[in-house]
């Protein structure tokens, strides 16, 4: 089985479809969706339609739970385009996702961790910033899961951890925004550095899971003149460079 693990699109089409041709030409067996799909100054509506097109398994994060059930006037602004712009038919669509689904007996999606859309996994919120988790950290989040492989989303940054029970955790990374700012717990920022889209293959084979954590170029200047032109530069500036300003 060769997996590819898109995740964090966020109304990011261009990027969506670059990663979606290298998939293609890499022959993936399957390619899943961990979430955190339309929320972003961008192209929600289109984004939604191209991915209902592929029905491919995908699992809802987080802001597709708050584009739901928050009221405009409380959501963020991210949050509140994709609310304006998707149509009632893509609402439905995200009301069926599952907050996590098992692909096969021993691959288990998740968003965040497997009891939670919001609590990151590999990496940890301190007064400090963003760190990588402790061993310790990685595997109480993991609590009870039991998959040889689990894949999450949610903090935009690839990165694999084999815990020493034998499960494997693999975030791809984001395909449509490699920085952002936050401040929950504690104020802190995800940066990859470059605009590349990310997304990762991870392959069963004799010796056990094999994972490739890939970066995608794309037209990521259309995509921040749109941020820009939506009214978003601090997405501008992060698609261009993969920074925080």
């Amino acid at each position: 089985m060769k997996i590819a693990a898109i995740s964090d699109i966020h109304g990011n089409l261009g990027a969506l479809e670059a990663v979606l041709a290298d998939i293609e030409r890499r022959g993936a067996t399957v390619t899943v969706n961990l979430g955190d799909i339309l929320s972003g100054p961008l192209q929600p509506r289109e984004t939604a339609e191209r991915l209902m097109a592929l029905d491919i398994p995908t699992i809802a994060g987080n802001h597709e739970r708050q584009v739901l059930m928050h009221v405009p006037e409380k959501m963020g602004a991210s949050d509140r385009y994709a609310h304006e712009q998707i149509t009632e038919v893509q609402r439905a669509w995200l009301h069926s996702l599952p907050a996590t689904l098992r692909l096969t007996e021993d691959v288990l999606l998740v968003h965040g961790t497997p009891s939670s859309d919001l609590v990151y996994w590999p990496e940890t919120v301190t007064e400090a910033g963003l760190r990588r988790a402790t061993h310790d950290e990685m595997l109480e989040r993991a609590g009870d899961a039991r998959a040889s492989l689990i894949l999450c989303g949610h903090t935009h940054l690839p990165r694999s951890v084999l815990l020493d029970d034998g499960r494997l955790v693999v975030n791809p990374g984001s395909v449509g925004l490699q920085a952002f700012n936050h401040d929950q717990p504690f104020p802190h920022r995800s940066e990859n550095l470059t605009p590349h889209a990310r997304y990762a293959i991870v392959e069963r084979t004799a010796a056990g899971w094999l994972v490739e954590n890939v970066a995608v170029p794309y037209d990521h200047e259309f995509a921040a003149l749109l941020a820009e032109h939506n009214g978003r530069p601090d997405w501008g500036y992060a698609l261009r460079t993969g920074r925080m300003p």
